[in-house]
């Protein structure tokens, strides 16, 4: 079954990369960032960002994390 995926995948591999540059290519940024903006405000607003430095909050995430 792997190997039928691997071969599957090589087969179709570069017409999905070409597929993906067409569409990213084709994507019009400005429209993009437009629709996530009001997303992005969201987020800020309701999860403001604190004051304490990345590596100390990422520590403190650490921390919870079961051993």
């Amino acid at each position: 079954m792997m190997r039928r995926w691997v071969e599957t995948r090589k087969r179709a591999g570069p017409e999905l990369e070409l597929i993906r540059l067409r569409e990213v290519r084709d994507e019009d940024t400005r429209l993009s960032l437009q629709q996530l903006a009001s997303l992005f405000n969201h987020a800020t607003r309701t999860n403001p960002p604190d004051d304490s430095p990345g590596p100390v909050e990422m520590q403190r995430l650490f921390a919870k994390l079961p051993r």
